[in-house]
């Protein structure tokens, strides 16, 4: 296809009077990706799918507009599905939907992946699949999903900055409601890409999330080897057919002998590759079970990029002012605020200025056992549906273990864009603890701080926030950062295990 010629009629005007067409940046067998400026949200890159016009009929614009569907329900639920967020015709009669755009690279591009690097791949891969095969919502029953084309092509991976490395599943036109009478023309016959295809699926037939473990296995054998577990002799069907149905996969150790696999790994990923459904792990869960156990084992620590910001002199802090102090001692628990163990930020008015400030209430006992706990904090940030930022803080002790105190703060709110800019200014923040028991009061000031680097991100973040536009979805961006939150916990406290610790505590 003429490039020029496609997007010539865009290059003047504004596709939806909101995203303006740059270049093509991808294409595939169904569709174009463009990259485009989001002009409705500042110039915010997005990407642009467009229907190939050879496909420009009425069945496969039914297709087309479920996978927009698809990934826009699917991403509310999962960090690790690319993000679709509107659906339209072109002038010129195209069908197009607009994604988030990732700077990233496709999975098979990286192959083969360092043993390390593979688990949280894998990981992740995995937690986005089992939200597909959860299913959505329609008219009030749950519909499980088959994705019916998981290979490295369909998997990007884009550099974060929580994460290190983030996968986002790509392409789900091909994907199969099970037990829904209503699905559409992608439903029957062979769909799929031939080397990554269960028996079942090249034989047209009824499938499930089996299916796709079976691809999943390939993907991993792959991941790890760089080649396929299979080598037909032609790529054409019957010679894929035959390996399939009928021919053992090679063994990883066969085509890789260098690498050293826990047996326990090796037999996972030929477990997805049996030949029955029934011989497979019967759902991701138990594939997330084994790799959270390898992960476990093999003690890996954060990414660079957290490791950096840690500083072992963290809890040592100087002492507060007198004047600071006495601010302290004079608070009372706020009378809107209910009597339990609960974590918020408040601004606090102090003879310095403005001060943000956690409160919290735990029970004595707790509070006297946190005193000397090491104290961690890190900020996640993300612009889209709506800006939003999660203040995590953590008080450790490796015989005590974590207290998490995350807050998440809607950076649209001109209070919390004060609180944020505290943070960033100061480069510390006391927390208040409060006794759960009567009278609760006011026991210990403990103090956190910031890494320079975060607090340089804080302010970056502050002026981002004030130039989106206004949206209803704060809702959307706190359930996305949860999944981020959650997903990190355990690198965080892994990270701390392996640094000395050395604790200090401002105390009233």
């Amino acid at each position: 296809m003429n490039q020029s010629a496609f997007i010539s009629p865009h290059i003047t005007g504004l596709l939806a009077n909101r995203y303006q067409l740059k270049q093509l940046i991808g294409s595939g067998g169904m569709g174009e990706v463009f990259l485009a400026d989001d002009i409705l949200l500042g110039g915010t890159p997005v990407a642009v799918k467009f229907l190939t016009q050879t496909f420009i009929n009425e069945k496969m614009q039914q297709d087309f507009a479920r996978e927009a569907m698809l990934s826009a329900t699917l991403s509310q639920k999962s960090l690790h599905i690319v993000r679709a967020y509107d659906y339209g015709v072109s002038a010129e009669g195209k069908p197009f939907y607009v994604m988030e755009y990732l700077n990233g690279k496709s999975l098979k591009d990286l192959l083969p992946i360092p043993l390390s690097k593979f688990l949280t791949l894998t990981r992740q891969i995995c937690l986005g699949l089992q939200c597909a095969h959860r299913g959505i919502n329609i008219d009030g029953r749950v519909y499980p999903l088959v994705h019916r084309d998981i290979k490295p092509a369909n998997i990007l991976v884009i550099p974060d900055p929580i994460l290190g490395k983030l996968i986002k599943i790509l392409d789900f036109g091909i994907a199969k409601f099970i037990n829904y009478a209503n699905t559409i023309s992608t439903s029957k016959g062979f769909n799929g890409t031939l080397p990554y295809c269960s028996p079942e699926q090249l034989e047209g037939g009824e499938i499930d999330s089996r299916s796709d473990i079976y691809s999943l296995g390939v993907m991993m054998f792959e991941m790890l080897t760089g080649a396929k577990p299979w080598q037909p002799e032609t790529d054409l069907f019957g010679a894929w057919y035959k390996a399939h149905h009928f021919e053992q996969p090679r063994t990883i150790a066969k085509v890789s002998p260098q690498l050293k696999l826990p047996e326990q790994l090796n037999n996972l990923i030929m477990a997805c590759l049996a030949k029955a459904p029934g011989d497979r792990p019967q759902n991701i869960a138990e594939i997330l079970q084994v790799l959270d156990s390898l992960e476990k084992s093999s003690c890996q620590s954060l990414p660079t990029h957290l490791a950096s910001t840690y500083n072992p002199k963290f809890a040592v802090e100087a002492e507060m002012s007198p004047l600071l102090k006495a601010n302290f001692a004079k608070l009372t628990w706020p009378k809107n605020k209910p009597i339990q163990e609960i974590v918020f930020p408040q601004l606090l008015d102090t003879p310095q200025g403005n001060l943000a400030a956690l409160w919290l209430m735990l029970a004595k006992q707790e509070i006297k056992q946190r005193v000397l706990c090491q104290r961690y904090n890190h900020f996640i940030f993300i612009t889209s549906p709506h800006p939003m930022l999660l203040w995590i803080t953590l008080l450790y002790d490796r015989e005590v273990g974590p207290k998490w105190l995350p807050c998440y703060l809607d950076m649209q709110n001109p209070q919390n864009q004060q609180l944020v800019y505290s943070l960033a200014e100061y480069g510390r923040y006391p927390l208040i603890c409060f006794t759960l028991e009567a009278p609760h009061s006011c026991t210990n000031v403990l103090s956190s701080h910031i890494a320079h680097t975060q607090r340089q991100r804080l302010k970056l973040w502050i002026e981002q926030s004030k130039s989106l536009p206004t949206f209803n979805q704060a809702l959307l961006s706190k359930n996305l950062l949860k999944q981020q939150y959650k997903q990190m916990q355990s690198r965080i406290l892994q990270h701390l295990d392996s640094k000395p610790q050395v604790v200090a505590a401002n105390s009233i």
